[in-house]
């Protein structure tokens, strides 16, 4: 049986199912599941990270995190963690330029929350000199400062669909159609939890919600305000979602997020507000929201890639140059992606990020 004659049979029983429900099972299903079952990844695969497209960013990110790590004291021990590691690629460039940073790698915890078993041994492989450690879930990190890095981890967690109606909102829903699983929507209700939104949308708006992100988002923050730390979250998205951002996507081309369940990644835009919220709630600070195309040239990415082109020509040299642009540019990931920062109350912000000004 396919996941998407489990998916029917469940409407079937039940009646139509969020789309949380539907890319819950699309993606993290045992079975079935897109992230059980393949390596997406890379050319051969769905999509392409920033990690995969250049060392730089990894490489920035790393002394990023080893500088806040400094100017905290040096701790030791501590948790190098992060969630949703892909191939591991990100971790081990952070891990290869760190070493220059004295005392920074034997105080490390490298700990993994991967929940692929797929991707675990392309991990082990990829980070077999570093003995790391796999969670399930963030909390289950030891009570130790965290520095942690989440690069497109946000925008896989399922979401919720609302379309404003009036004072009420209609919710999106995968329903069946002679056979077929069809989008709709539900009678207009009231949602106390987007009362807020009221004042900012007009009938025909949707607006998008992450029920899993601020309390992961809070969980991460709580450590860092309890033991030290900081937090980089990198993501596409933006503050205060607005619009139908889910998106399907197969051997790098997009498609229908209803066909063949399980066999595309199904992600949406971040809605960084509520992250930053439940940072501040946890008594964590928060960075304001900054582009990845100015984080990173605040880090030196040109400086950087200037020192690698040299000595390169041809391909390799045009390589180089591609990935810098698609990084930083603003019509490529340069201002769709979005970093924010995360930080003890009274630490310094990370390097490339400003401290959220007073209310």
């Amino acid at each position: 049986m396919t996941l998407r004659d489990l998916i029917a049979a469940r409407i079937s029983e039940t009646g139509p199912i969020t789309v949380a429900d539907y890319m819950a099972d699309c993606l993290l299903h045992p079975e079935h599941g897109y992230y059980a079952t393949r390596d997406p990844l890379g050319a051969a695969g769905d999509f392409t990270t920033a990690p995969e497209i250049s060392q730089i960013f990894g490489e920035l990110l790393g002394l990023a995190l080893a500088q806040a790590w400094l100017d905290q004291g040096r701790p030791a021990p501590f948790v190098l963690a992060e969630p949703g590691p892909g191939r591991g690629t990100l971790m081990a460039d952070i891990l290869r330029a760190t070493r220059a940073v004295p005392g920074f790698a034997e105080a490390a915890q490298v700990t993994l929350i991967e929940a692929s078993p797929t991707l675990r041994k392309i991990q082990a492989e990829r980070l077999s000199n570093h003995t790391p450690r796999w969670l399930d879930r963030l909390d289950q990190l030891p009570d130790l400062p965290l520095f942690l890095v989440a690069n497109e981890f946000f925008d896989a967690l399922p979401i919720r669909q609302f379309l404003r109606d009036g004072g009420g909102w209609r919710e999106k829903r995968i329903a069946l159609d002679g056979g077929r699983l069809v989008f709709g929507l539900t009678d207009p209700a009231p949602q106390p939890g987007l009362a807020h939104r009221l004042a900012d949308t007009g009938d025909g708006d949707m607006v998008e919600i992450c029920p899993a992100a601020a309390p992961m988002a809070g969980e991460i923050a709580a450590r860092i305000a309890g033991h030290g730390g900081a937090a980089l979250i990198v993501d596409y998205g933006g503050w205060r979602s607005r619009g139908d951002t889910l998106q399907a996507l197969c051997a790098h081309r997009f498609t229908d997020p209803l066909d063949a369940p399980g066999s595309a990644d199904l992600t949406a835009h971040v809605d960084f507000e509520p992250l930053a919220a439940a940072a501040i709630a946890s008594a964590c600070a928060a960075s304001p929201l900054i582009s990845q195309g100015v984080f990173l040239e605040r880090l030196g990415i040109t400086a950087r890639a200037q020192a690698l082109a040299e000595g390169l020509a041809g391909a390799a040299l045009d390589d180089l140059v591609a990935a810098h642009r698609r990084l930083t540019h603003p019509d490529e990931m340069g201002n769709l992606f979005k970093v924010l920062g995360l930080y003890p109350n009274g630490a310094a912000p990370l390097p490339g990020l400003e401290p959220m000004p007073a209310p």
